[in-house]
């Protein structure tokens, strides 16, 4: 059981760390779309 529950908090801390990465990323982008310079 201590197993399963250990799975489960390091899958829960895993996805919330994907989650900040992706968010991450995407504002990266949006501002390197907006400050992109046209020539």
């Amino acid at each position: 059981m201590k197993k399963l529950l250990l799975l489960a908090a390091v899958a829960a801390v895993g996805y919330v760390a994907w989650q900040k990465y992706a968010q991450d990323r995407d504002e990266r982008d949006l501002w390197a779309e907006v400050t992109d310079t046209f020539e």
